[in-house]
């Protein structure tokens, strides 16, 4: 049975929705995102609410954990994609990012010892002794209780140059550099360079390399769904529910769900 195009289920905010509340509350003067009647959109994906696509939110539990440091305007931005990131991954943590103060929150995560951070960032622009291409193993004396937290800065390319320029407390950490041996398929917003990934094609790779598979994965297919929702909303077309796409991604979410509902042995 395929799922209702008006159903929208509710899950409890996440990071990015949470930062994003807060930076409407500060705002001085009311955001107004367009689409749909009185540009009405679902809280849970950001769509308009004949294109809602929480019902296919594939939700995977992750050794791995993802920290947003998310320019100012990032979001409030529909098409911003580090929502998709926290949609997928419970232990996604969003920041919004400021020259002049530090949140001390952030301070918190990056300090607790559970987490082994990388800020993941072009190693072409880095002093080649902080660039690493891959993770230690897991078994090293070292790093066995260590769980990766992959720090992605959410902004524009010259925004995230400068969040990395002026962020000393980022300087201690290595610099995870990516090699993607594909261009990136992302469709709503242009880039200047096509091996340019979105912020969620970034993490997707990342969680590959954690070996994270079933959950980079996921989260590549999530953004396939978003990105078809999104364009067809934009050009007012319909929701095509029993195209490959949405019966691959629906058949993903059963398998999850199974997964989770099976008791442990």
């Amino acid at each position: 049975m395929k799922p209702s195009p008006l159903s929208h289920p509710t899950h409890p905010p996440h990071a990015v929705s949470r930062l994003r509340s807060s930076r409407l509350e500060r705002s001085t003067r009311p955001f107004l995102a367009r689409g749909g009647p009185k540009g009405e959109r679902c809280s849970g994906c950001r769509l308009i609410l004949s294109h809602c696509m929480c019902k296919l939110r594939p939700i995977l539990p992750t050794r791995a954990g993802v920290c947003l440091l998310m320019a100012e305007h990032e979001t409030l931005k529909p098409s911003n994609t580090g929502w998709l990131i926290a949609d997928v991954v419970p232990d996604t943590m969003a920041f919004g990012w400021a020259r002049t103060e530090v949140d001390p929150a952030l301070l918190a995560v990056l300090a607790d010892p559970q987490w082994q951070p990388y800020v993941v960032f072009p190693g072409e622009f880095v002093a080649p002794e902080r660039v690493i291409t891959e993770l230690p193993p897991v078994d090293t004396e070292q790093n066995s209780h260590k769980r990766p937290l992959f720090i992605l800065l959410d902004a524009t390319w010259p925004e995230a140059r400068k969040i990395f320029k002026k962020s000393p407390y980022l300087a201690q950490f290595p610099v995870l550099s990516l090699l993607p041996e594909q261009l990136s398929r992302y469709r709503l917003r242009r880039s200047r360079r096509d091996d340019h990934l979105c912020t969620s094609e970034v993490a997707a790779l990342c969680l590959g390399l954690a070996g994270e598979t079933a959950a980079a994965q996921a989260l590549e297919m999530y953004l396939d769904v978003f990105t078809d929702h999104y364009l067809r909303a934009k050009q007012q077309l319909k929701v095509e529910w029993e195209d490959e796409l949405h019966l691959q991604m629906r058949e993903l979410v059963g398998e999850i769900k199974n997964n989770v509902d099976e008791p442990s042995s």
